[in-house]
């Protein structure tokens, strides 16, 4: 059973996920300890946890803020982001079970169906598919700790990847990427996988200079 410093914690990363809380916004203290019905100690500790994971910053006499990167930390962060990504495709290339080949196939065809009925609209809800489809080929990558250095890494790109699918086409990229990815773990061609996967969450310099600007 989770403690009050993991239950915050988890409040405070759902709020990331589901984009409440951007790059850059405050992180109110008071809303955590009524709504949760804790003391201060709690969520202080939950802030000092989650500081330590790169996720935020305590900044003196403003308090605690969801990290926003510079252009230099996010390009740093997405390169190894990406080479995380691309050795959990590799992984799962090599160890896919049945199981988990039935799931991602699921999430791959929700992907094209978005792309295929709704195109360009509802950028929010394909970002939730995406999502569900990088966290099947993690999982099927069979190897927790992978799992979560991704995890820690994707929140501090999440508000940009979600941003990425406001653009024209992106969503259908994206789709068709999936579809690639898929097919290569499918036929458990990992060295291709792996690259594949690396190529797809990279974004260039002037996309990343974009979102950025877009998130002010």
């Amino acid at each position: 059973m989770p403690n009050q410093t993991d239950t915050i914690i988890t409040a405070i990363l759902d709020q990331i996920e589901a984009g409440r809380l951007s790059p850059g916004d405050l992180i109110d203290e008071a809303p955590l300890i009524r709504d949760h019905n804790v003391s201060r100690t709690p969520v202080r500790e939950a802030l000092i946890q989650l500081e330590t994971a790169g996720l935020i910053k305590r900044l003196s006499r403003k308090g605690a803020v969801v990290f926003k990167p510079t252009l230099e930390e996010f390009l740093a962060i997405l390169e190894v982001h990406a080479k995380l990504e691309g050795q959990a495709a590799g992984l799962a290339a090599r160890r896919l079970s049945t199981s988990f080949a039935a799931k991602l196939e699921q999430v791959t065809k929700a992907c094209e169906d978005h792309a295929a009925t709704l195109g360009d609209a509802e950028p929010d809800r394909y970002y939730q598919l995406n999502m569900a489809y990088h966290a099947r080929v993690a999982e099927a990558a069979g190897n927790p700790f992978l799992l979560e250095m991704i995890k820690t890494n994707a929140r501090k790109l999440m508000a940009y990847y979600r941003a990425r699918y406001h653009y024209k086409g992106a969503i259908a990229d994206s789709a068709r990427d999936h579809r690639a990815i898929t097919t290569l773990i499918l036929n458990r061609d990992a060295e291709a996988a792996e690259a594949a996967m690396a190529r797809h969450v990279q974004f260039d310099q002037v996309t990343a200079m974009d979102l950025l600007a877009a998130l002010g």
